[in-house]
């Protein structure tokens, strides 16, 4: 297999169409570089390498589906050892600008590390849980919270039940992720998926009896018959992609929804890029401690006489004079 102008071309990309046959819309992503700049950031084991591997990948292709002006997080809650799984899709500041993506794992390493030597797989790390999705607009927004008990067998299952649950919105991810090797170049983290959903409609409601994992809605649950043929038909053809499909460089992803579903009528729309990238700042880190007193911000400083902060997403190491933080500041940072 050799390197090719599709990669290059398609790498770090969502790719929205609609189905115009089935009144379903979808997006393609893939995540090569900005998965490997994500995962560079920590020194994650394997197990919890791939758990945000696919978290991000579902944030990169449900965050490109929102008309975001400014943030979109998804969390896992687990009472495992992989305790949270916290990704943020920062929408494009300005036409033409890249999307930009971050997560972050928190695991306690000694627990992770028994459950996979005995054969627990990835998803098992979590336990019993939540999944939540997070929207928020920028100032003078009201946030948007939506959580639904961790459910199915993957992460991507999860986001399913958590949009037919609270969304009403039937959806599917079909997804693949690991590590690859490609001729003259050292391994690397390729990624890549589809996002199938339902487009929404005045009306759509449950349409009988909850049949998902505890009492959980289905996609199936909130289709009528026309709309549910119409969903299973599309299914069926996704089932049909290979995992060298999804991530492989020789296959662009106008190709595969062509050969997917070229009797649906896919249209396909501009490209958005993707690229890592993290929001904090010493100005955020200030903002964040303005709550403390003096008295606390003493309880934080060092030896040295300083206050520290590290991101948990991208390790950025900030070092400030305790004299100006807190809301008793006595100092002007800026001064300095």
């Amino acid at each position: 297999m050799t390197e090719t102008a599709t990669t290059l071309l398609w790498d770090d990309t969502v790719l929205p169409f609609q189905l115009d046959a089935s009144d379903i819309r979808g997006r393609v992503a893939r995540l090569d570089g900005v998965l490997e700049q994500v995962l560079a950031q920590h020194d994650y084991p394997p197990a919890i390498e791939a758990l945000v591997a696919e978290m991000s990948l579902l944030t990169a292709l449900i965050g490109q589906t929102i008309d975001l002006r400014w943030k979109l997080s998804l969390q896992v809650r687990g009472d495992g050892p992989a305790r949270l799984i916290a990704t943020d899709y920062y929408g494009p500041t300005d036409e033409g600008a890249p999307a930009r993506i971050r997560a972050y794992a928190s695991y306690d390493q000694d627990r992770q590390a028994e459950m996979t030597l005995g054969g627990a797989a990835p998803f098992d790390l979590i336990g019993k849980g939540y999944f939540a999705v997070l929207l928020d607009q920028g100032p003078d927004t009201v946030p948007y919270q939506g959580i639904t008990p961790i459910a199915g067998g993957s992460l991507s299952s999860c986001a399913e039940t958590y949009f037919a649950q609270s969304e009403q919105l039937p959806t599917r991810f079909s997804l693949a992720y690991g590590r690859s090797t490609l001729p003259g170049q050292g391994e690397n983290w390729r990624a890549g998926g589809v996002m199938l959903q339902h487009m929404p409609k005045k009306g759509m409601h449950v349409t009988g009896d909850a049949s998902g994992e505890g009492g959980l809605l289905t996609a199936g649950d909130v289709l009528d018959a026309d709309e549910g043929e119409n969903w299973n038909r599309a299914n069926i053809l996704l089932d049909t992609t290979d995992e060298m499909e999804l991530i492989g460089p020789s296959v662009a992803p106008t190709d595969l929804l062509l050969r997917l579903f070229h009797e649906e009528g896919p249209r396909v729309f501009d490209p958005q890029p993707v690229r890592f990238g993290c929001s904090c700042g010493p100005d955020k880190v200030r903002q964040s401690l303005s709550i403390y007193s003096a008295k606390d911000i003493a309880t934080m400083t060092t030896d040295e006489g300083t206050v520290t902060a590290d991101c948990q997403f991208c390790g950025a190491h900030y070092v400030f004079d305790p004299e100006t933080l807190g809301f008793e500041a006595t100092k002007d940072p800026h001064d300095a």
